[in-house]
């Protein structure tokens, strides 16, 4: 009997410490949405945009994630399909950003680029530290570490278009960045999706 109880603690103690990190991490990529956005729209940079569009994916996420903490796989496992869907739709966005910034060519602000992905890289870094030790722990938080760790990727790519946007004085540096990072976003919704199948599958 005693077990049993001890495992229910055990079960309850990790399920309140995920809800504690989401709670953090939900609210860091909320202002990080806000702030980068504008700065994306402010900066004319697409690669921005493309990094401030994440952060609402995993503000959106996060939310999700701490709606079924305490509930069964399968429910889970919708929830990360819907994850998965959600990014496909963000990479959607950039890419008909892209499309428009071929269409219609400028230059970026590089100081405006490199500054807020340097912004975006700490903040992100950050959520990437706590989530850490959740991401083996379900197929829930493993999703949410994947989107995480998505972040410092775009983040260091951003800082890598501002430099070279500096260098060349063009906009094609922040627009070949913006197509990596949709490469990167559907690499993450085949990986969160196959993922998600696998574990409704299994419940079923």
């Amino acid at each position: 009997m005693s077990g049993c109880c001890d495992s229910d603690c055990s079960v309850d103690a990790l399920r309140e410490r995920q809800r504690g990190t989401l709670r953090v991490v939900l609210g860091i990529n909320a202002v990080m949405f806000m702030v980068i956005a504008g700065a994306a729209l402010y900066g004319h940079s697409t690669a921005l945009l493309a990094d401030s569009l994440d952060n609402l994916g995993d503000a959106l996420t996060y939310g999700l994630s701490l709606y079924v903490v305490s509930r069964s796989a399968s429910a889970k496992a919708r929830v990360a399909l819907f994850k998965g869907l959600l990014i496909f739709l963000a990479a959607c966005v950039v890419i008909a950003q892209i499309i428009y910034r071929v269409a219609v060519p400028g230059t970026p602000i590089f100081e405006v680029m490199g500054a807020f992905s340097l912004l975006g890289l700490v903040a992100n870094s950050v959520c990437l530290f706590l989530l850490w030790k959740h991401r083996n722990e379900d197929v829930n938080m493993s999703s949410v570490w994947e989107c995480s760790r998505n972040d410092i990727a775009s983040n260091l790519s951003v800082l890598v278009a501002a430099g070279a946007v500096w260098l060349t004085a063009s906009g094609w540096p922040d627009i070949l960045v913006a197509l990596g990072l949709v490469w990167l976003l559907m690499r993450s919704v085949i990986r969160v999706i196959s993922s998600a199948m696998a574990e409704l599958r299994a419940a079923t």
